[in-house]
């Protein structure tokens, strides 16, 4: 990716040239709307009345959607926060980007921060990618599109998590229920039950593998917010709600992730006990479209040489 000012034909300008002029515009400190903000960065951009209209062939608004890409950057580093739903003000690191970075803020900028990567890790391709002007040229089409599904993966990967800690905690449980019925779990009686009663003896819910319910998985889902992992005594009165229960299997689900002693206390037990963090989460809630929906579709084509012959 070229970090340069982009030179395009309808002199739009690349989404990472709207990172700083977003923060500029909410460094006066008011609370913004997202139409609000999207306007202001582009007034203060300059982008013309005829470059808003400029559609994408798949639909929306080119300067707009990249707006959008700039504000999802800037939240994830940190940059910025939401204090209510649809509003947007500017966090102490976004006050601190600006002042580090007075003339342009570039997505490397970002990717050095920590919060960046404490959603979703970033792969060694993608980062490539971001660092390397000339890796376009050493791509094929159909990498350089599996790469941008990985981006917005990522990016709707945070968003994701977003959601669900900001919910309440029975609907994190219905949601992790819902998820597992999405992957299979229960059969085609969709037997996965949610429990998340006070008196549920510390599991949220229960998947019975047969019809008669002889071999039952129990599932605890922990809203936790970052940087609030998991600890190994969360995992250990787990196990022993599994026993209470007569039960060997377990699933522990968190919007979190989990501490090693917690790790390494799940790999000594007899118990099989499976750990689901935050990342591993969204992606299972993007691959079973769970909290997701298909935006657009498109179609890769390659020539049937069966026709020709």
């Amino acid at each position: 990716m070229n970090n340069n000012d982009s030179i395009l034909d309808d002199g739009i300008p690349a989404w990472h040239e709207f990172l700083r002029p977003a923060l500029e515009v909410l460094s006066s400190g008011k609370t913004y709307s997202r139409r609000e903000l999207e306007q202001a960065v582009l007034d203060l951009k300059r982008v013309s009345p005829a470059q808003r209209q400029i559609e994408i062939k798949s639909g929306g608004f080119k300067a707009v959607g990249r707006v959008g890409w700039a504000l999802s950057a800037l939240k994830r580093a940190g940059a910025l926060f939401k204090p209510a739903r649809g509003q947007y003000v500017i966090s102490d690191e976004g006050k601190r980007l600006l002042a580090a970075f007075p003339d342009a803020i570039l997505e490397k900028d970002l990717t050095r921060l920590d919060a960046w990567n404490e959603y979703v890790p970033v792969s060694g391709k993608r980062n490539q990618l971001e660092s390397n002007d000339g890796f376009l040229q050493g791509n094929d089409p159909t990498e350089l599109i599996e790469l941008g599904l990985s981006a917005i993966n990522s990016s709707v990967s945070a968003d994701l998590l977003e959601k669900l800690r900001e919910g309440h905690a029975e609907f994190f449980e219905r949601a992790v229920v819902r998820l597992l019925i999405a992957m299979g779990y229960g059969g085609s009686e969709k037997r996965v039950h949610h429990l998340g009663q006070s008196n549920d003896g510390g599991v949220d819910g229960v998947i019975d593998q047969d019809a008669l319910g002889l071999n039952r998985v129990f599932v605890q889902a922990k809203r936790y917010s970052q940087g609030n992992n998991v600890q190994r005594p969360d995992l250990q009165k787990f196990v022993g709600a599994l026993a209470d229960k007569g039960a060997t299997q377990g699933v522990f689900v968190t919007t979190s992730s989990f501490s090693e002693g917690a790790s390494e206390y799940v790999e000594k037990i007899q118990n099989r006990v499976v750990l689901i963090d935050g990342n591993r989460l969204t992606e299972l809630m993007i691959q079973y479209k769970v909290g997701v929906q298909i935006q657009k579709s498109f179609e890769l084509v390659e020539i049937d040489e069966d026709f020709f012959d």
